[in-house]
């Protein structure tokens, strides 16, 4: 096991363990959203300026602006569900859980099977991790089951499928534009991770894709 491998899965722990608490604890939620939020931002806008340089400068005020509009409007919503819906705080949980585990589908089956690419935007992304990324993600289904017996069997598959597919197309967009603006990674605050950004990645869009998929129902 080479280091940044060990610094990946240590920095996991870690990552999971602050989720535990954000899920339990109010006051750790808030201050966590706010400083990941902040920081995301900031990483966004680090690629935008690096992507576009000195030139459209109207083009980077308004991804500025609107990345703000929609990393703020993630947390009012996230802050809203936890104080006054109990009923989607489930469902705000089970979509954050599909977008990690989509995430590790992806890793462990590509890397495992590798294959045909599946975008030249992400050269490391295959056609197998892709499909590894839906399967991990119905994985969760039977666990969540009893959580959400109000919604039938057929509809919550298709809903994990969906948030699955927005987390992946969310990874590829941000892949896009770190591939634009010759980077790596948008930042090195996680050890063998990257960025917040890099991280969370799948999880901004698909959160608020889960949560109006899960309402509609109701």
């Amino acid at each position: 096991m080479n280091l940044e491998l060990k610094k990946r899965i240590v920095t996991s722990i870690l990552l999971l363990f602050l989720l535990y608490l954000m899920i339990n604890y109010s006051y750790i939620l808030i201050i966590s959203l706010i400083i990941i939020s902040v920081v995301t931002w900031i990483e966004f806008n680090s690629l935008i300026y690096k992507v576009f340089k000195k030139k459209n400068l109207i083009i980077k005020f308004l991804f500025k602006l609107l990345s703000l509009i929609y990393l703020s409007s993630l947390v009012f919503l996230i802050l809203y569900i936890e104080t006054e819906q109990t009923h989607l705080k489930i469902c705000l949980i089970y979509s954050i859980l599909v977008s990690i585990v989509t995430d590790i589908g992806g890793l462990l089956i590509g890397r495992t099977i590798k294959g045909k690419k599946l975008t030249k935007i992400s050269p490391k992304k295959t056609i197998s991790g892709s499909i590894g990324s839906f399967l991990f993600s119905l994985v969760l289904v039977p666990i969540f089951y009893n959580e959400l017996l109000e919604y039938n069997l057929l509809y919550l598959i298709i809903i994990t499928l969906l948030i699955s597919l927005t987390s992946q197309v969310g990874d590829i967009l941000i892949s896009y534009l770190k591939r634009r603006a010759k980077v790596k990674d948008t930042s090195d605050i996680l050890p063998g991770h990257g960025g917040f950004l890099d991280r969370i990645d799948g999880i901004i869009f698909a959160l608020p894709i889960g949560i109006l998929l899960f309402s509609f129902n109701l």
